[in-house]
C-alpha cells in the first residue's frame, strides 16, 4: 500500500505512543509479570492496528473514487 507524507507522520506518531508501552510490556516479562506484560504489549499491537486498519474521514473519498472508476472506466476486454 503506498502512503504519503501525512500518512508516515500519522504513522511516526502513533508509533511514538506505541512503542514506550510495547517497551513496558518487555520490561514486565522480564520482570515475571506476564499478565501485564502481555496486556502492556496487546495494547501497543492494537494502537498500531487501529492507525493502520481504522477508515478515517480523510479516507473515504479515495476510497468513492476508487469503487467509482472500476465501475465507470470499462476497458475494451471488458465490453
Amino acid at each position: 500500500m503506498t502512503r504519503g507524507i501525512l500518512g508516515l507522520v500519522g504513522l511516526a506518531a502513533t508509533l511514538v505512543l506505541a512503542l514506550p508501552v510495547a517497551l513496558l510490556g518487555l520490561e514486565f516479562l522480564v520482570g515475571g509479570d506476564t499478565v501485564m506484560g502481555a496486556g502492556l504489549l496487546a495494547v501497543a499491537g492494537l494502537m498500531i492496528a487501529v492507525e493502520e486498519l481504522l477508515t478515517t474521514p480523510g479516507d473515504i473519498p479515495s476510497l468513492v473514487a476508487k469503487h467509482t472508476v472500476g465501475r465507470v472506466a470499462k476497458t475494451d476486454e471488458e465490453d
